[in-house]
């Protein structure tokens, strides 16, 4: 217990070494539904969890290429531009940003939508379009972490405000 107390104190003496966000304007290259690329920064939508561009999932008793039209969704909303800010980095060194545009938060669009997960964040989007039985949740799907680890790929941890205490913590030490 001492040992985290005097972690905090120490941590909370550097609270100015908080990294400064990026921000980049313009219109992104989509490369799936929570990827994008934008002034050579690779990028991965903080606090949503689309499918996989190879992710099938189920609608009206056929299958359908869910990833696919997470992608397309994510274009939609971006087409015409889109200002992503963010500091922390996920396991592939992907920037995690929040993508806006004319002050819309286009992160909880997309899960409002149904066609995102919330990972961290956007609850009460994801509980909304499950109930209206928008995108994903309008059919049978497996989420797309469970289909990740299905075929062998390493969990990414959610980016919830834990994670980002974490994040911030290993900022101030690699800094000082």
């Amino acid at each position: 217990m001492a040992a985290l107390f005097a972690l905090l104190i120490v941590a909370a003496s550097r609270l100015d070494m908080t990294p400064e966000p990026a921000s980049f304007a313009g219109t992104p290259l989509v490369h799936d539904g929570d990827t994008v690329s934008m002034g050579g920064e690779r990028m991965r939508l903080l606090g949503v969890d689309a499918p996989e561009l190879g992710q099938t999932c189920r609608r009206a008793g056929a299958d359908y290429r869910c990833g696919i039209e997470a992608r397309d969704e994510l274009r939609r909303l971006v087409a015409g531009g889109a200002t992503c800010q963010g500091w922390r980095r996920d396991r592939y060194r992907r920037l995690l940003v929040t993508c806006r545009r004319d002050g819309d938060d286009l992160n909880a669009r997309l899960v409002a939508g149904g066609w995102a997960l919330a990972y961290g964040d956007y609850e009460a989007q994801e509980r909304q379009a499950r109930s209206a039985r928008r995108g994903l949740w309008a059919g049978d799907f497996a989420p797309p972490a469970a289909w990740r680890a299905e075929r062998g790929d390493a969990a990414e941890a959610p980016h919830d405000l834990m994670n980002a205490v974490i994040e911030i913590i290993r900022h101030l030490f690699r800094s000082g």
